[in-house]
């Protein structure tokens, strides 16, 4: 059984036969493209449940292909490449980037990072992500951790992987678990909405 279904997108050729080689390998249904226009088109055609974009391709991008991907289809995408600047780094962050992986990367370092964005990005059948509910009706015991992603999702602009992933930098750096963080920071928000507070 597939672990799930991947579209693999790189203009080298090699690369590209390499990294469809070690994920199918791995268990995965790899869909795979040299270029953006086909990126496009296989995600359109196979809906494919992750995608691993490089990013410097000529004609479309990969930042082209993610924004798309967001877009219309919804699929949460990864980016591989050689480039690490300060404009590339804030580009990804932007689209909302499951990951990040700066090459040359060794098959055996994407496949864990791979199956981690799957893990992430799948809905989970024991912990459904939060229902999203009229303000009215959003029970007393709502789980602090979705509460405290959604105040750092609203405060930073992030979107909701960046903002657990943000949360949870928070709590090692304290040394708190992450639900004890979430609570610290749910309880703060509490506080300074508290009415007659100076």
């Amino acid at each position: 059984m597939s672990k799930g279904k991947i579209l693999v997108v790189d203009d080298d050729r090699l690369v590209l036969a390499t990294l469809s080689y070690g994920l199918t390998q791995a268990g995965f249904e790899v869909i795979d493209a040299d270029n953006g226009d086909d990126a496009i088109l296989l995600a359109r055609e196979h809906r494919p449940e992750l995608a691993l974009l490089d990013i410097r391709m000529e004609g479309l991008t990969g930042f082209d292909v993610a924004a798309y991907l967001r877009e219309y289809l919804q699929t949460p995408f990864m980016f591989l490449s050689a480039f690490a600047d300060e404009a590339t780094v804030a580009k990804v962050k932007e689209l909302g980037a499951v990951a990040y992986l700066v090459k040359p990367l060794d098959i055996s370092q994407i496949v864990p990072a791979v199956e981690a964005a799957f893990a992430r990005t799948a809905p989970p059948a024991a912990a459904p992500a939060a229902p999203v509910q009229p303000p009215s009706e959003v029970p007393a015991q709502l789980d602090p951790t979705a509460m405290a992603v959604g105040v750092l999702m609203h405060r930073y602009s992030l979107p909701r992987d960046e903002a657990l992933t943000r949360l949870m930098g928070l709590a090692a750096a304290d040394g708190h678990s992450v639900q004890e963080q979430a609570r610290r920071i749910v309880d703060a928000v509490e506080l300074l909405a508290r009415p007659g507070q100076r």
